[in-house]
């Protein structure tokens, strides 16, 4: 909404906001009085007036509160007439993340995306590109017989990867592919031979899916990301440990948008660079064992 609209423009449009305001919410213009502290005079002339004069901000401000609806769209300001606090409610919301991504908000995220580019740091290896011993091993330490669950939800993630027409980006810090490989740090206990596997499935499915499938690695020493996924221009998911924070407001999409691009940009590692790398690394630790 331009700034420079013409005072009598703006009254104007003040007076077809306000009635299409208590239009929709059905109060007349008695009950409008009553809400706001004044004669139902007043707020027939705030109704039919004419000129370029607008009443003052408190006014404004109670006929705002009792509608339902925000000062700056009342008076052309925004294009919006939610109030902040419904803004900020719709723009941001809180769900609660399971141990493993068997819920399926998750999913319909993935379907609502579908034709958008998917931009995704996990906080581990991806669960949809891990095979069955890595998830069992993950999983069912901590999910006992729900751990099925587990795996039927990452290999429909994986099948509607195939099948959508999403790409999907996804950036790892270098030393998440090392750590992996080499059965350090979360995953110390990982024994060789579901090392190798799932560095031979991942091999395998980059060389399906890509360029559709791509994976970049960034230096964690110059470069850090929350885990987060991207969905297209509609949501920006953060993963917090036992919650996810949803964003749907277009100009902090835009903003990890950038973040994320930027990861891939300075990646150490690029996408068409990442299979070779996992053959060195998989040669590194056979041989490590010979």
């Amino acid at each position: 909404m331009q700034d420079n609209i013409d005072k009598r423009d703006r009254a104007a449009q003040f007076r077809l906001r306000l009635a299409r305001a208590m239009e929709e919410r059905q109060i007349s213009q008695s009950a409008l009085a009553r809400s706001i502290g004044v004669d139902r005079s007043t707020v027939s002339q705030l109704l039919t007036g004419a000129g370029a004069r607008l009443p003052n901000a408190h006014v404004v401000g109670s006929c705002a509160s009792a509608l339902g609806v925000s000062a700056d769209w009342l008076l052309s300001l925004s294009d919006r007439p939610e109030s902040a606090a419904e803004l900020l409610a719709s723009s941001l919301t809180m769900a609660e993340a399971p141990r493993a991504l068997v819920d399926e908000r998750i999913f319909e995220w993935h379907q609502q995306a579908a034709g958008y580019k998917i931009r995704y740091v996990p906080a581990t290896l991806p669960d949809m590109l891990k095979t069955r011993a890595v998830l069992e091993w993950e999983y069912a330490p901590h999910l006992g017989r729900t751990a099925d669950q587990a795996i039927g939800a990452s290999a429909d993630r994986l099948t509607w990867m195939r099948s959508a027409q999403s790409d999907y980006e996804i950036a790892m810090p270098l030393f998440e592919i090392h750590s992996f490989a080499h059965g350090t740090g979360y995953y110390e206990g990982l024994s060789l031979d579901n090392r190798l596997a799932q560095i031979d499935h991942l091999l395998d499915l980059c060389e399906q899916l890509y360029p559709r499938l791509r994976i970049y690695l960034f230096d964690a020493k110059r470069l850090y990301s929350a885990p987060v996924t991207i969905f297209g221009p509609l949501l920006c998911v953060f993963y917090a440990g036992s919650h996810y924070m949803a964003f749907r407001d277009r100009d902090r999409i835009e903003v990890f948008t950038r973040h994320f691009d930027t990861l891939v940009r300075e990646a150490d590692m690029t996408a068409r660079d990442f299979p070779e790398h996992l053959r060195q690394l998989r040669s590194a630790i056979t041989s490590a064992t010979e």
